[in-house]
């Protein structure tokens, strides 16, 4: 079957139109003639007969076998558009609009973190990513999408996986680069004995890892895992969620504060391990509210050593469960909330009847973040700019930063 790709969905798949109904197609461009085989409503073993001039060589050797990456085959210039209008398209779902910044997209081989799968073999172990749709693991020691430091951790993970994992059972390598060295996680693995316990802790020593967690169990802590925000040294928990890209963060960060402007107080909402509210304290009294007690502690360690020019208060709290009530938000200035991929809907209704005059808005999920601005909106507030961030390079992930204003800062008086 031939067939023209009429447009892009919002997770990569190409689509046209054939007969009044869809079929889905991977590896594509809107405009370009395709042929291959219709399977139910998508069409494999795609050819491509007229390719799109946004199309480009992937810079990756395993950009066909390895499922990681999906956008390879594109142009930065088309990638970066397309996330723009993934952005825009959910605001106009909506019934919003606003200004778009532009997008800051993170370099090549600049991921920091990564979950990667690990096999044992007959001759050693296996380490990569899945192919697509699939529970093969492709070996990546050429990838293009994560960071020289991550790569040479690939030995570590090898060893890890002869050491404690099977021939039956699939490891998950989560590796974190940090200051002291990778800071790794493994799920998956052999029950931990007396004698694997003694063997991981010389394994992480006689391969640099500073810190190593075996499950959820510390297993060898060589140096402090530290993640520099703002001026404050954080060792956040095993596992906690980190931006995917130095750059990425950076672009977040440089955002909000261009959102918030000179604050008196702020309060950040889903505060993590701190990534705005350590930086914000140089400038601002800052309120952290997070529902991670492992990650509430590890802020406020770091926060009474940063020397800071104002004081950080942090607070653990379900937001979920137990948003915070307008009357909690008096004498507050401007708002930072960067909540999961859920988004924040009960605590962005409570956010909005308090009223307050500034909220920077982040956001993973451009569809649950159009819905809770529109919350807001609703509520007298204006969506003054979006700025795109794209740290997960060559994938359908995109992430925002946002601006809203109330009242008489809405009406720019």
């Amino acid at each position: 079957m031939k067939v023209t790709v009429d447009r892009l969905g919002h997770l990569g798949d190409g689509i046209a139109l054939v007969e009044g109904r869809s079929v889905f197609m991977s590896g594509v461009m809107p405009g370009e003639e395709v042929e291959g085989d219709l399977n139910g409503d998508r069409l494999t073993n795609v050819r491509i007969v007229t390719p799109s001039s946004q199309r480009v060589r992937p810079p990756c050797s395993h950009a066909k076998s390895c499922g990681g990456c999906l956008m390879q085959h594109a142009s930065d210039e088309f990638v970066a558009q397309w996330k723009a209008d993934i952005v825009a398209g959910a605001l106009a779902g909506q019934g919003l609009s606003a200004a778009v910044l532009g997008i800051a997209t993170s370099p090549a081989q600049s991921r920091r973190r990564a979950t990667l799968a690990g096999r044992k073999t007959k001759g050693g172990a296996l380490i990569g990513f899945h192919a697509r749709a699939s529970d093969v693991i492709v070996a990546v020691p050429n990838c293009q999408l994560l960071h020289p430091g991550l790569k040479d951790t690939f030995p570590a993970l090898e060893a890890l996986t002869k050491l404690g994992g099977s021939r039956t059972q699939e490891l998950a390598l989560s590796v974190t680069l940090s200051d002291a060295g990778p800071d790794v996680m493994v799920r998956g693995g052999k029950p931990l004995d007396a004698a694997l316990r003694m063997d991981l802790a010389r394994l992480a020593e006689a391969h640099g890892i500073a810190r190593l967690t075996w499950e959820d169990e510390p297993v060898a802590l060589r140096a402090n895992p530290v993640q520099q925000f703002g001026k404050a040294r954080v060792t956040p928990p095993s596992g906690a969620f980190l931006q995917a890209t130095s750059h990425g963060e950076a672009a977040l960060l440089s955002a909000v504060r261009r959102a918030l402007g000179t604050q008196r107080k702020v309060v950040d909402l889903f505060a993590g391990c701190g990534t705005f509210a350590l930086p914000l304290a140089e400038g601002s009294e800052v309120h952290a509210v997070e529902g991670d007690v492992a990650m509430t502690r590890a802020m406020d360690v770091a926060a009474r050593t940063a020397g800071t020019r104002f004081p950080i208060t942090t607070e653990t709290r379900d937001l979920f469960r137990r948003p915070l009530e307008p009357d909690e938000f008096k004498g507050v200035t401007g708002v930072v909330i960067d909540p999961p991929r859920a988004g924040a809907e009960a605590q962005v209704a409570k956010l909005a009847a308090a009223k307050v005059p500034v909220v920077a808005m982040v956001s993973c999920n451009p569809a649950t973040f159009a819905r809770d601005a529109r919350i807001l909106v609703q509520a007298g507030y204006k969506l003054d700019w979006v700025a795109v961030v794209d740290q997960f390079r060559w994938s359908s992930h995109v992430e925002l930063a946002s601006r809203f204003v109330f009242g008489a800062a809405a009406d720019g008086s």
